[in-house]
C-alpha cells in the first residue's frame, strides 16, 4: 500500500463521512478566518495610512538652525550656533547632488492681517515664506491656479497663495480669486493660487495662513533674523542613511564646522508618525494572531476528538489493512494524511472568507483598494498543515499500534 493509494483512501473516508468533516473543517475554518481577516483589514490600514503619511513627509528629512535647550550636556555648557542663512540655504540647494527635491521655508509671522478692498481677516494669520517645492514636500494641494515659477522665487516676487480661511473671509462665493490684489504686512501682492481646503490641525491650520516667496519673505524680516528650514524629499527611503551623510556633509562645509566638532545645525529624519504606526500595527498583528491562535487550538482538540473516534470505528478495517500487509507506517500515514485534508480543507475556506470579510472591514472603514496579504496566506495554510499534523499524529499512533488479529475482533 503506497503513499498515492493512502492519499485516495483518506479522501474516500473523507467522503464517507461528509458532514462530520466540514462541521470539522468549519472549526479550522473559523479559527484562518479571523487570523487572515484582521490581518487583511490591518493591512489595508497600514497601506492606507503610509500613502498618507508619504505625503506629509515619510521619506523626507529637516534640516535647520541648532536650538539651545539650555543646560550642561556632560560637564560643558551647551554652545549657541549662529541661525542658518538664506544664503547658506541657497548654497546648500545648488550643492546638493543626491536625487531629490528640496523645500525652502521660513516663517514670518503668526499675527498677519489680510486686507482687500473693504475686508480684513483677524490678526491671527501666518505668514510663511517658500520655495517652489514648498507646497508639494507640505503635503498640500493647490484647488486653482499654479505653483511660484521659478524666475518669481528668484527674485521674490510680490505674488502669493492664499488658504481657504483667507478666501472664504476676503472673497464672496464664486466670486474669482486668481489674479486679485491683496495687502499683506503693508505690502500689495498678486494672488496666483488658493489651497485646497485640509481642515483644523490645531493651531497651525494650513487653512489659516498665506504662503510667499522665500526671498520676498526675507525682506519683510528687517526687525529681526529669520529661521529658515530645508525640507529635504527622497524617493527611495532605504536610501535615507545616505542622503542625510551627504546632505550633513555639505552643511558642515557650508557652515564650516571644525573637524571633530558637533554639527552647527539639525538634520532630523521625518519618520516618529511612520515609527509609531508600525509600532501599533505591530501591536494589532500580535493580537490578531492570538485570537487566530486560540481559536485553531480549539479547531485542533476537536479534529484530535474526531480523528480518535474515526480511529475507534475503523479498528475493524485497520485489521483488515494489516492482515492484508500494511505496515505501521502506512497505517500511520493514512490518517495523518486524512486530518491534514480536513485542515487544508478549512484552511482554504478560511483564506477566502478572511480576505473578504478584511476587505470589507477595510472598506467601512472608507479605506480603497483590495488587499491580499499574501504572506499571511501562506502562514494560515502552513499552520493548517502543522495543526493537522498535531491532531491526526496520536489517533494515527493508535491506530498503527492496534494488533491485527484484536483488530478483526472488533465489533
Amino acid at each position: 500500500m503506497n503513499l498515492v493509494e493512502n492519499i485516495k483512501e483518506g479522501l474516500r473516508s473523507i467522503n464517507a463521512n461528509l458532514l462530520r468533516t466540514v462541521l470539522t473543517a468549519l472549526i479550522v475554518a473559523i479559527g484562518i478566518t479571523s487570523l487572515v481577516g484582521i490581518l487583511t483589514a490591518i493591512d489595508g490600514i497600514q497601506n492606507s495610512v503610509t500613502d498618507s503619511l508619504s505625503d506629509l513627509g515619510v521619506n523626507t528629512f529637516d534640516i535647520y538652525s541648532k536650538r539651545v535647550r539650555g543646560g550642561r550636556r556632560q560637564g560643558v555648557t551647551e554652545k549657541s550656533q549662529p541661525p542658518l542663512k538664506l544664503k547658506e540655504a541657497i548654497r546648500f540647494i545648488d550643492n546638493y547632488n543626491y536625487p531629490a527635491e528640496i523645500s525652502l521655508s521660513t516663517y514670518v509671522t503668526g499675527l498677519a492681517e489680510i486686507k482687500r478692498r473693504s475686508e480684513k481677516t483677524n490678526p491671527n494669520v501666518r505668514v510663511i515664506g517658500g520655495n517652489e517645492q514648498y507646497v508639494a514636500l507640505e503635503g498640500l494641494d493647490i484647488e486653482k491656479g499654479r505653483n511660484f515659477s521659478i524666475i518669481e522665487n528668484q527674485y521674490g516676487s510680490n505674488v502669493v497663495i492664499l488658504g481657504k480661511d483667507e478666501v472664504d473671509i476676503l472673497y464672496e462665493k464664486n466670486e474669482e480669486v486668481l489674479n486679485t490684489e491683496i495687502s499683506i504686512l503693508g505690502g500689495k501682492y498678486k494672488v496666483i493660487a488658493e489651497l485646497v481646503e485640509r481642515g483644523e490641525a490645531g493651531g497651525n491650520s494650513p487653512d489659516n495662513q498665506v504662503i510667499i516667496p522665500v526671498l520676498n519673505a526675507s525682506r519683510l524680516s528687517s526687525s529681526r533674523i529669520l529661521r529658515y528650514t530645508m525640507t529635504v524629499g527622497i524617493k527611495n527611503v532605504d536610501d535615507m542613511a545616505y542622503a542625510m551623510g551627504e546632505a550633513t556633509g555639505i552643511m558642515r562645509k557650508i557652515r564650516q564646522d571644525p573637524l571633530g566638532q558637533p554639527n552647527s545645525f539639525e538634520i532630523v529624519k521625518s519618520e516618529s508618525l511612520a515609527e509609531q504606526l508600525a509600532e501599533i500595527t505591530g501591536y494589532m498583528q500580535t493580537g490578531a494572531f492570538g485570537i487566530g491562535f486560540v481559536t485553531l487550538l480549539g479547531a485542533s482538540i476537536a479534529l484530535m476528538n474526531i480523528m480518535m473516534v474515526s480511529v475507534t470505528e475503523r479498528t475493524r478495517e485497520v485489521g483488515v489493512r494489516k492482515a492484508l500487509g500494511a505496515t505501521p507506517k502506512r497505517i500511520r500515514e493514512q490518517f495523518i494524511i486524512e486530518a491534514i485534508v480536513v485542515c487544508m480543507m478549512g484552511g482554504i475556506a478560511g483564506v477566502i472568507l478572511g480576505i473578504g470579510v478584511g476587505n470589507l472591514m477595510a472598506k467601512a472603514l472608507q479605506i480603497s483598494g483590495f488587499v491580499v496579504p499574501w504572506v499571511w496566506v501562506f502562514i494560515g495554510l502552513a499552520v493548517c498543515i502543522v495543526v493537522g499534523l498535531i491532531s491526526g499524529f496520536l489517533p494515527a499512533n493508535k491506530a498503527a499500534k492496534l494488533d491485527p488479529i484484536e483488530s478483526l475482533r472488533f465489533e
